[in-house]
C-alpha cells in the first residue's frame, strides 16, 4: 500500500501514434532529445523526476540565500552527519558536480580506479582527468541476493599487473546501477575496505541510492535482520573514507549533490575544487531552497514508510512486466526494472543496438520514455543489453504501470518487424554519446 496520497497534480497527455512516430525520427531516434511535453509515462531516469513531500515543500520557504554561512547549508551539513555520518561536506549543483570535485582531486594522468560497476558519468569524469576506469563486478547471477557487489580479487589482480600506486581509489557504487540496480552487501563493502587498506587506496561508497540498498540489506543480509534501515545506512557508509551524492536520488530532490570526506587534507582540496567549479562552500552552486530540499529528503529517505513503498513500487513493475512475458533482470532492483533487451529481440545483434530499437518502439506505441544501458550508452564495454525503467519516486500510480506493461505486449507484437539502429551523429566523448547522438534504421 503506497504510503502518500497526491495534494497537487500535474495533467499528462498521450500524443496519437502518428505524432509519437513523427517525434521519434526528428528526435534521431534517441528519446533524451524529445520533448517533456510529448512522453506519457517518463521512465527515462528517477534522478531529480520524483515528487516532493509537504515537508520538503515547507522547508524550502526558510531557505537561507545568503553568500556564505547559509543557514540552509547547516541544516544539510547536519542531516549528512546524522543520516550518513559525514561531518565535512562539499556542496554541488548534482551528483555530476560532485563527482568532478572529488575524482578531480582524486585521479591524475595514468590511475586506474576500479569499481563495482562505473555509471556512464563516473567513467566520463574518470576519463576526463586523464585515468582508466576498471569494471570488478562479481560474476554473481541468478538466485544471489547481492549481484552488484564488488570482487575484491579482481581488484588485486588489477593492482598487481598496474602497480598499487597507481590506483588512487577504489569505488562502490550502492546500489549497483549498471549491474540492474543490483544491492551491494554490508559485508562486501567491509572487504572492499580491506582492499582499499592494502593498496593505501581512498575508498569511495557512490552513495545515490545508499537509502535503497539498506533496504535490501535489511531484507536479505542475515546480520542486519532487526536493524532499522536508517542503522544500517549509517554502518554501511561508515567504511568509506568518502561519499559522492547525487541529492536527486536518495535525497529526494529535484536537484542537489554533496561530497563528504572524513579526511581533512582530501575534504579541504574537495572544497577549493568545490568553490573553483561549484560556488562558495556553504552553497555550492545551490540555492538555499534547493539545500533545505536535500537535508529533509535524506532523513524522510531512510524512514520504513517512504522506503517500503518505494522499492515495492519497482518490484509491482516488474511483476506486470513478467505476466506479459518480457524477460527482465530478477529479482529487480531498488529504482528501476531492467529488461533483457538481447532475449526480447534476439535478431538483432548488439551493434545494431537492440536496447535503443526497444527504447524507441515503446515510446511509438505508447509514449513511455526509458533508457538503454548496453552497446549504444557503453560502446566496446561487452555489457549485457539492458533497457532501464527507472520509476520517479512517488509520482506514478497502478494504472501508469499498467499502461507501460500494455505498451509492451503492443511492441512485442510487431518484434518481427523491428530492424537496428546505426549512429549517424555523436560527440567527441563516446562515454556520453548517449545523452545526446543521432541513429537512423538500418538500411
Amino acid at each position: 500500500m503506497r504510503a502518500y496520497r497526491a495534494k497537487v497534480v500535474e495533467p499528462i497527455s498521450l500524443p496519437d501514434r502518428e505524432e509519437r512516430t513523427a517525434n521519434l525520427e526528428e528526435a534521431g531516434y534517441n528519446v533524451f532529445n524529445l520533448d517533456s511535453d510529448d512522453v506519457f509515462v517518463d521512465l527515462l531516469t528517477d534522478s531529480g523526476t520524483g515528487t516532493m513531500s509537504q515537508d520538503q515543500w515547507a522547508a524550502m520557504m526558510r531557505g537561507d540565500e545568503a553568500y556564505a554561512g547559509s543557514d540552509s547549508f547547516r541544516r544539510l551539513r547536519e542531516s549528512v552527519a546524522d543520516v550518513m555520518g559525514f561531518e565535512n561536506v562539499v556542496p554541488a549543483h548534482q551528483g555530476r558536480g560532485a563527482e568532478n570535485v572529488l575524482y578531480g582531486v582524486l585521479v591524475s594522468e595514468g590511475d586506474y580506479v576500479p569499481n563495482n560497476t562505473h555509471f556512464d558519468t563516473t567513467r566520463a569524469h574518470v576519463v576526463n582527468n586523464g585515468g582508466t576506469p576498471v569494471d570488478c563486478p562479481t560474476d554473481a547471477a541468478g538466485d544471489d541476493p547481492f549481484q552488484g557487489n564488488l570482487d575484491p580479487e579482481k581488484v588485486r589482480e588489477l593492482a598487481d599487473d598496474v602497480g598499487a600506486e597507481n590506483v588512487p581509489a577504489l569505488v562502490v557504487t550502492v546500489t549497483n546501477n549498471s549491474m540492474a540496480g543490483q544491492p551491494v552487501s554490508v559485508e562486501n563493502v567491509r572487504e572492499a575496505r580491506e582492499v582499499a587498506d592494502e593498496l593505501d587506496a581512498t575508498f569511495v561508497v557512490d552513495a545515490c541510492r545508499f537509502a535503497e540498498n539498506a533496504y535490501f540489506v535489511q531484507q536479505r543480509e542475515e546480520e542486519f535482520a532487526e536493524s532499522s534501515v536508517a542503522a544500517i545506512a549509517r554502518e554501511q557508509l561508515s567504511y568509506a573514507d568518502a561519499v559522492v551524492m547525487s541529492g536527486k536520488k536518495d535525497a529526494l530532490s529535484n536537484i542537489g549533490g554533496f561530497v563528504g570526506a572524513r579526511d581533512e587534507d582530501l575534504f579541504e582540496r574537495a572544497k577549493q575544487r568545490g568553490i573553483l567549479f561549484e560556488g562558495f562552500s556553504t552553497y555550492g552552486g545551490l540555492a538555499g531552497r534547493d539545500l533545505e530540499a536535500m537535508a529533509v529528503g535524506l532523513r524522510e529517505a531512510v524512514t520504513p514508510e517512504y522506503i517500503e513503498s518505494r522499492v515495492e513500487q519497482v518490484r509491482e513493475l516488474g511483476d506486470l512486466l513478467r505476466d506479459v512475458g518480457v524477460p527482465i533482470h530478477t529479482p529487480t532492483g531498488g529504482h528501476a526494472v531492467y529488461v533483457d533487451a538481447e532475449a526480447y529481440l534476439p535478431d538483432i545483434p548488439p551493434e545494431e543496438f537492440p536496447g535503443q530499437v526497444l527504447v524507441g518502439e515503446l515510446y511509438r506505441e505508447g509514449g513511455v520514455r526509458a533508457v538503454e544501458l548496453g552497446e549504444f550508452a557503453f560502446p566496446g564495454e561487452d555489457r549485457p543489453q539492458l533497457v532501464r525503467l527507472s520509476l520517479p519516486r512517488r509520482s506514478y500510480f497502478r494504472d501508469h504501470l499498467e499502461h507501460v506493461a500494455e505498451t509492451f505486449e503492443k511492441v512485442s507484437a510487431r518484434r518481427g518487424e523491428l530492424v537496428g539502429l546505426e549512429v549517424v551523429e555523436e560527440p567527441p566523448m563516446k562515454e556520453l554519446r548517449h545523452f545526446s547522438a543521432r541513429l537512423e534504421p538500418v538500411a
